[in-house]
């Protein structure tokens, strides 16, 4: 039983770290403190990310619609996703830095599919999957070489800018955020967030952690919109129905 507590605890704690915390009694240790809150927020990060996008399928599939989503958006979103968990797989980053982006990745391409589907394009969302699998294979198989991986990521920066940019637009145009989950938004907000700082404490690679501030920001501009377009969604939804009973 010893052996398997041991083993759980060096699943987040370095060998060091284990011995300043259980042989030296040393908890005030700066470094791993540091070390040791980065692998929980890692940890917690990819446990969350499992289901952060959820809310958003389940809300398009309960509502039979993608109204207000914009699939370019997604599209640029996905692209974003795919190059940093492809790069940081091949630059052999811990798990723990990057594992939610398989995640994230699967159910933003669910996304994508289902936009195009309740489009009225189900052969092209059937398409889009099976082009999709095929491009992640190639990417992380090793026979890309890293410049163009990272070439990917670097653009990043930039890409994620217009998705984000994309879906605000929309969103200010429409006056409501129409089919967008709050709930997954204000997640993939707190997790970007949280990314910044394990990034910079577990891969130290500036384009990374340039990446994770610029999805911050981008995200807390839709988190915002979702909070002024709250009351409006609400009061367009019941004129509506005020319509259909009249």
């Amino acid at each position: 039983m010893a052996d398997f507590v041991k083993g759980l605890l060096l699943s987040i704690l370095s060998q060091k770290c284990y011995d300043e915390y259980f042989l030296k009694y040393n908890f005030l240790d700066v470094p791993c403190f540091k070390s040791t809150l980065s692998k929980g927020l890692g940890i917690g990060i990819i446990a969350g990310s499992i289901l952060v996008k959820v809310p958003q399928i389940l809300k398009i599939l309960g509502s039979k619609s993608a109204e207000g989503i914009n699939i370019y958006g997604v599209y640029l979103e996905l692209f974003a996703i795919t190059a940093n968990f492809s790069y940081s797989y091949v630059m052999n980053f811990p798990f723990s830095a990057w594992g939610e982006g398989t995640f994230l990745a699967i159910q933003t391409a669910i996304i994508a599919a289902l936009v195009l589907h309740y489009g009225g394009n189900s052969l092209k969302a059937a398409t889009f999957l099976a082009v999709y699998v095929g491009l992640v294979s190639t990417l992380v198989s090793g026979y890309t070489p890293k410049d163009v991986l990272w070439s990917m990521q670097a653009i990043n920066v930039p890409i994620i800018v217009i998705a984000k940019a994309i879906q605000i637009i929309t969103n200010y145009k429409n006056g409501s955020t129409g089919q967008l989950s709050a709930v997954t938004c204000a997640l993939l907000f707190g997790g970007s967030i949280a990314r910044i700082f394990t990034s910079i404490q577990e891969t130290g690679d500036s384009i990374i952690i340039l990446t994770y501030c610029v999805s911050t920001a981008t995200n807390a501009a839709l988190v915002l919109q979702l909070f002024w377009y709250w009351n409006v969604k609400t009061t367009s939804t019941k004129n509506k129905k005020k319509k259909k009973r009249t």
